[in-house]
């Protein structure tokens, strides 16, 4: 059997920080119990190994105990959050990606202008939960082109436009291309989506026409990973969603004579390896 590995699979950047990030305060051994609130990225391999390095996981700022010691996740929290963990004597690590703070700073810019937010996103995701906080009031989120098709827009009202940073670029341009008929006056448009992301669905796209099937490796709750199977499948490619090769086991690969092999962002090198290896062995 051929595989085809894409060059990029695996931990982009903001990741590869977060994680960095988390292992330096570990390195630190003050005593002080150490939490992560939310999961720090979107993969269980790699949370269940902190776990077993006795990190903490907090679903809320209410579960972080004061005086104890935590990390902001990839993803970003709402500021109000930030700062009710400042004041309760929790020390921060603040291990948002660079492209996510920068989302949150270019939004809080344009609110401020007196602009409304329209976010195409993940309504429960917690980069879009963190994303608004920094909108003021009146922001739209939504998660498809129709989803704004059929939200009524006032022509008088400034809105500005911006991208949860792992959402799918031909979507986001394709909006853009709508509101700038839809309204008089300009929308500002932020370009938000990380380029990590563009360039990931982009090498998904060319190797869904080299490959019979692709599987794409990566936690089943990230949506850069999600995203990713949903561009191949897009392509009519016939597509694999696994969080490990124990998902492989049972199926039958030896029909498709080409595999693809991608990951998601947030998916470890090893995990990706383990997957060639197997198929490989075929």
């Amino acid at each position: 059997m051929e595989v085809i590995r894409a060059r990029l699979a695996g931990f982009c950047m903001g990741v590869g920080l977060a994680l960095k990030k988390l292992d330096d305060l570990l390195a630190k051994d003050t005593g002080r119990p150490t939490f992560m609130l939310g999961p720090i990225i979107h993969n269980p391999q790699v949370l269940e190994d902190y776990r077993q390095r006795g990190v903490g996981l907090a679903r809320s700022v209410a579960e972080v105990p004061s005086g104890s010691r935590v990390v902001i996740r990839a993803h970003g929290i709402p500021a109000d959050e930030e700062r009710e963990l400042l004041e309760r004597g929790v020390e921060v690590v603040d291990a948002t990606c660079p492209k996510v703070k920068r989302a949150q700073l270019l939004i809080r810019e344009q609110a401020a202008a007196g602009r409304r937010l329209l976010l195409f996103g993940e309504d429960d995701h917690p980069e879009v939960r963190g994303l608004l906080s920094y909108a003021g009031e009146g922001a739209f989120v939504f998660e498809t082109p129709g989803e704004l098709s059929v939200q009524s827009l006032s022509p008088e009202t400034p809105y500005f436009l911006a991208a949860q940073t792992t959402q799918d670029r031909q979507g986001f341009e394709q909006i853009r291309a709508d509101l700038s008929l839809r309204l008089k006056n300009d929308v500002v448009v932020l370009e938000t989506i990380c380029d990590a992301t563009r360039l990931r669905q982009d090498e998904a796209i060319r190797l869904s026409a080299q490959a019979d099937c692709v599987i794409v490796a990566g936690g089943k709750a990230s949506g850069n990973t999600r995203r990713l199977a949903q561009v191949i499948e897009a392509q009519q490619t016939p597509t694999i969603l696994v969080e490990s090769v124990d998902d492989l086991y049972g199926v039958d690969m030896l029909k498709y004579g080409r595999m693809g092999l991608t990951a998601g962002a947030s998916t470890p090198k090893r995990i990706i390896d383990e997957i060639e290896a197997h198929l490989r062995a075929l």
